[in-house]
């Protein structure tokens, strides 16, 4: 028979072919995905006795025949009578058409179209100039042959091609498309879409060696036996039962997922829920680097096995997008746009479950066993500070399992920090005064200073720290944190008992008004200290607060300030013998000296003497020692 497709819009095929999706070899994946509902349709009425044929093993093939210009996929699925092929092919596929051409007539390459509109099927059109359906019902029926050219006109006849139940497509590929008679492309496109489909997809045939006879010569040929191709894992780990699976098992799973990553996995968490949506999957944490560069291998979105994205914003809450693994979802459709995710309220109920499981996780792991935990912590850390940074939900359970390193390596949650430091460390307005360093070697001397008195000092040294502490200060009344070197350490948990100047007021203005005459004054303001007299004469800090502001600038957020200039303390302590030095000086060269020499020594200790200015007093300490002679 002959006949026109239902659709009342003669122009269908031009849209598909142009506007169904930006990428055409998305069509695969849906012809595909089709073959698979038939081979599980197949199953499922075998189970409940209503289809009385044997299921079998059945596969589905690809065949690329590059003579005739044909692509071929094979199923031995359910296949269809001819009132069925006339239904779902040439009516139900185009019952949405007219809707669907006023809806995207003007947003063209929108990626909803398919899921919304049944037309899986013709997304074949994008890549081939006609083609043909021999199908074979798993009823009585006799097996048909539809053909379409593109367009609304199509034949339906009775065939004797196909004996065996099942449906095969041929799509005979349009010039502009031939890339697809490659069988390079045509695996590549397998391996993306196709690589965890749960039946065994066969493209071609592959050598496989035999084993080694036990008493085999020495002369011996390996010798090759010719098996399927089968380019797919039909049960990959995240479709079993987590007691069904090992560490190695999960280990193993990573390695298929990304192939390039050498590194081991520091631990996974396996997703399974029922209700109120479904959802399964395993999240691995790599070993991350501080510098929070994008990952290359992100976590794999798929809906019923079927790979839908790596672009997993807006369902996976955003700090975890820097795990990986396999999210699979049947609530999910396969043609995700942006603005339908992030409008869909099932997809911030998956976010907000993700966030639930990995603290659930993190807290179980930290509480079994704390000391592998904290072996971990180092590469986990980025993930877990940007997740209290970014994410409500996560910061109110982080409070079991976040730690807080010291330089020594002890680790702390903040409650066991509160603690520890609360005899020593709490200044006299009764604020809890918590040191860190971001940088033992450049922070060494004032962290030394500190362990002297008896404080503690964290090491707290990833980029986005300035912001999570100005955090924790905000939710934590009378908690505050100083960096190590703000200040000198005296000054930095101010206790009741003053120190006695040995300056007098007018000694103290003439010693700041000496120092400013050959201190530069651009970046740099001099301050004096009445400190210990054996502390450090002269100490270069940054304030705290500007440090602080300057980092978070950097790093996104605190930036409303705009610039923040790159300001230094000079801390001149007026009760050294330095001081006394200076203001006794016998005249202006030996005073300018003295000064020149304490600044540079002081600007040394921090890192800040650089090039010519480091040359030229290095120069000068040979000269002054007379070294050498």
């Amino acid at each position: 028979m002959k006949g026109n497709i239902n659709v009342s819009v003669e122009n269908i095929f031009p849209l598909i072919k142009k506007f169904l999706y930006s990428d055409h070899e998305i069509f695969l994946r849906e012809l595909i995905s089709n073959a698979t509902d038939a081979t599980l349709k197949l199953k499922h009425l075998t189970s409940i006795g209503e289809a009385k044929v044997e299921y079998g093993n059945p596969i589905i093939e690809v065949k690329v025949d590059k003579e005739n210009k044909t692509l071929h996929i094979i199923d031995q699925g359910i296949g269809m009578t001819a009132e069925e092929v006339e239904k779902y092919i040439n009516q139900i596929a185009f019952s949405g058409a007219e809707e669907f051409l006023e809806k995207y007539k003007d947003t063209a390459k929108d990626a909803g179209v398919i899921g919304h509109f049944g037309l899986g099927f013709y997304s074949a059109f994008m890549v081939a100039k006609e083609v043909e359906i021999i199908t074979k019902s798993y009823t009585d029926a006799p097996a048909v042959r539809w053909v379409c050219d593109g367009s609304p006109e199509f034949s339906l006849d009775e065939t004797d091609l196909r004996k065996e139940r099942g449906t095969e497509i041929i799509l005979h590929i349009a010039d502009d498309s031939v890339e697809f008679l490659e069988d390079y492309r045509i695996e590549e496109l397998l391996r993306k879409y196709n690589r965890f489909m749960p039946i065994p997809i066969k493209f071609g045939t592959k050598q496989e060696p035999l084993p080694r006879p036990e008493n085999a010569p020495e002369d011996y040929k390996t010798e090759y036996v010719t098996v399927d191709n089968i380019v797919n894992n039909p049960t990959p780990a995240w479709t079993k039962q987590p007691t069904d699976l090992k560490d190695e098992d999960y280990k193993a799973f990573y390695h298929e997922l990304y192939p390039m990553q050498f590194d081991e996995p520091l631990f996974h968490i396996h997703l399974n829920v029922d209700y109120p949506f479904h959802l399964t999957g395993i999240l691995y944490f790599p070993k991350l680097s501080n510098d929070m560069q994008l990952q290359k291998d992100r976590i794999q979105l798929y809906q019923n096995q079927v790979f839908v994205t790596d672009n997993v914003e807006g369902i996976v809450p955003e700090f975890l997008t820097m795990l990986k693994g396999v999210i699979d979802s049947p609530d999910i459709p396969l043609n995700v746009s942006r603005s339908y995710l992030q409008a869909d309220g099932n997809v911030k109920k998956i976010a907000n479950y993700i966030t639930r499981k990995v603290s659930d996780k993190l807290k179980s792991l930290f509480t079994s066993n704390r000391e592998d935990f904290q072996n971990k912590w180092n590469d986990i850390k980025i993930v877990l500070e940007y997740g209290m940074l970014t994410d409500d939900k996560f910061y109110e359970k982080a409070g079991d399992f976040m730690l807080y390193p010291t330089t020594d390596d002890k680790y702390y949650t903040l409650a066991e920090l509160k603690e520890a430091i609360k005899d020593q460390q709490t200044d006299k307005e009764g604020k809890l005064v918590v040191l860190y360093a971001q940088n033992k070697e450049q922070q060494y001397t004032a962290i030394e200073q500190a362990k002297e008195k008896g404080y503690e000092v964290l090491l707290l040294d990833s980029p986005i720290v300035s912001h999570l502490i100005q955090k924790l200060e905000g939710d934590n009344e009378k908690l505050t944190f100083t960096r190590v070197d703000a200040a000198p350490i005296a000054k930095l948990i101010q206790k009741e008992e003053p120190i006695i100047a040995k300056l007098s007021e007018e000694e103290k203005n003439t010693l700041k008004t000496e120092i400013e005459k050959v201190i530069p004054k651009e970046g740099y303001m001099v301050q004096l200290e009445d400190l210990d007299s054996d502390d450090t004469p002269f100490v270069i800090n940054q304030p705290e607060f500007m440090r602080r502001m300057k980092e978070m600038s950097a790093t996104g957020g605190g930036g409303m300030f705009g610039a923040f200039p790159e300001v230094y303390h000079v801390v001149v302590n007026s009760n050294s013998a330095l001081a006394g030095a200076i203001i006794h000086a016998s005249d202006e060269s030996t005073k300018e000296s003295i000064i020149k020499q304490a600044f540079d020594l002081a600007r040394l200790s921090q890192g800040l003497l650089k090039g010519k200015e480091l040359s030229e007093f290095v120069k000068r300490n040979w000269e002054l020692g007379k070294l050498g002679n």
